[in-house]
């Protein structure tokens, strides 16, 4: 098998997850009852589509026998949305509490398992890849590094606030 052909397959299994994540913030909108949860995740559920597009060019490129380009669709994909710094995720915590709705906490933990998950394979990708397939590994790993803190974030304090509820008795 040639060395495209090894990368097409690790792309197509980078895809695969791609779209499983994608699939599984679309879904996790219709479990969330409030306004800023389901604004954080169809915000996301674009920027999956667009590390889609972004994946699907290099496995065109790829499958043609061109060089790879990741500057070339850098331009298509969303840097992280706002709701990755500090201001945003405080102000989206308040408004999850102020509207009573403490979002699901198994939904922001299954959603941080893969983005970390993704964030890892990519940057172990890197490390084994040289030139432009590295720098494209490398670009997608970051894109997933904000997402995985963003979840990992969330996670951790909404489990404090629900394990510091007066549950009554």
């Amino acid at each position: 098998m040639s060395t495209n052909e090894n990368l097409i397959k690790v792309f197509e299994y980078a895809l695969n997850q791609e779209e499983t994540g994608k699939a599984f913030f679309e879904n996790s909108i219709e479990r969330m009852g409030y306004g800023a949860a389901i604004s954080a995740f169809k915000r996301l559920v674009e920027e999956e589509k667009k590390h889609i597009l972004f994946i699907n060019r290099i496995m065109d490129e790829l499958k043609t026998g061109k060089e790879i380009d990741p500057e070339s669709v850098r331009n298509v994909v969303l840097e992280p949305t706002n709701y990755f710094d500090e201001r945003a995720r405080k102000e989206f915590l308040e408004q999850c509490l102020e509207g009573s709705m403490v979002p699901d906490v198994t939904v922001f933990n299954v959603a941080w398992l893969i983005e970390k998950d993704l964030s890892e394979f990519y940057e172990n990708m890197a490390r084994n890849t040289e030139g432009k397939v590295k720098q494209a590994f490398i670009m997608l790993s970051n894109w997933e590094k904000a997402h995985e803190a963003f979840f990992r974030d969330f996670r951790d304090k909404l489990t404090e606030i629900y394990a510091n509820m007066p549950w009554g008795g």
